[in-house]
């Protein structure tokens, strides 16, 4: 088994690993287009990247600075790893030391028990985004 490292990354130094994973999962893989993925929002966000031992990336996710969660993505062959649930892990202990009172996200309906297995709600309709079903869901990091 290949031995997984989460890391904090910077949008711009990284942008070629980021870019890679979202462009493989997102517009190759289920058909977003890429001017709905690249949305703008990406330089102010926080992104995590998980990488191999070879120091390829495998994974990733951002967190805008309301607690917005968003483009979580592993590649097809590196699901299934626990890749997905330490990145989410590492982020939401981010947005605890960020003193965020609440995250949330929107997740695509197929990932609605991942995250709950996280304690996030989910709240509203089902809607479509770029023509995949879609459940807001949230978090409250207070108590």
């Amino acid at each position: 088994m290949d031995v997984i490292k989460i890391k904090r990354v910077a949008f711009i130094r990284d942008f070629a690993g980021l870019c890679y994973i979202r462009e493989q999962v997102f517009i190759k893989e289920q058909g977003v287009p890429s001017t709905l993925e690249w949305d703008g929002l990406d330089q102010d966000a926080i992104h995590l990247l998980a990488v191999n031992a070879s120091q390829q990336p495998v994974g990733t996710v951002r967190m805008l600075n309301d607690g917005h969660i968003g483009r979580m993505a592993v590649l097809d062959e590196w699901r299934h790893q626990g890749i997905g649930r330490r990145l989410l892990k590492e982020m939401l202990q981010i947005a605890r030391q960020l003193k965020l009172d609440k995250v949330f996200l929107s997740a695509q309906t197929s990932a609605v028990d991942f995250y709950a297995r996280f304690g996030f709600t989910p709240y509203g309709e089902v809607f479509m985004d770029a023509n995949i079903p879609h459940q807001n869901m949230r978090l409250n990091l207070t108590e």
